[in-house]
C-alpha cells in the first residue's frame, strides 16, 4: 500500500476512535450514565467518519490522476475507480 502524508493523521484519528470505543465498553460494563455513554458513542462515530473521509479523499487526490498521453480506456478506468471510491464518502 502506498502511504501518503495524511496516513499518519488518519492513524491518529483511528487510534483516538479506538480509545473512545474502549471507554464506551468500560462505561457500559460499569453501568454509567446513558447521556455520557451516548456522548462517547458520538465521539467514536465522528472520529470514524472523519478518518474515512480523509482516507477516501486522499486516495482520490493522489492515486486517481489522469496523466498526459493516457488512452480513453485508461481514463475510463480511472473514472470507474473514482466512482467506486466516492460511494464510501
Amino acid at each position: 500500500m502506498n502511504q501518503h502524508t495524511s496516513h499518519a493523521e488518519i492513524l491518529l484519528r483511528l487510534k483516538r476512535a479506538s480509545g473512545h470505543l474502549t471507554k464506551v465498553l468500560a462505561m457500559l460494563e460499569a453501568g454509567d450514565e446513558c447521556e455520557r455513554v451516548a456522548q462517547q458513542l458520538q465521539a467514536v462515530s465522528n472520529a470514524l467518519i472523519t478518518a474515512k473521509r480523509m482516507y477516501v479523499t486522499d486516495h482520490i487526490e493522489h492515486c486517481l490522476q489522469v496523466q498526459e498521453g493516457m488512452t480513453p480506456e485508461e481514463i475510463a478506468e480511472q473514472l470507474k475507480a473514482l466512482k467506486t471510491m466516492t460511494k464510501y464518502l
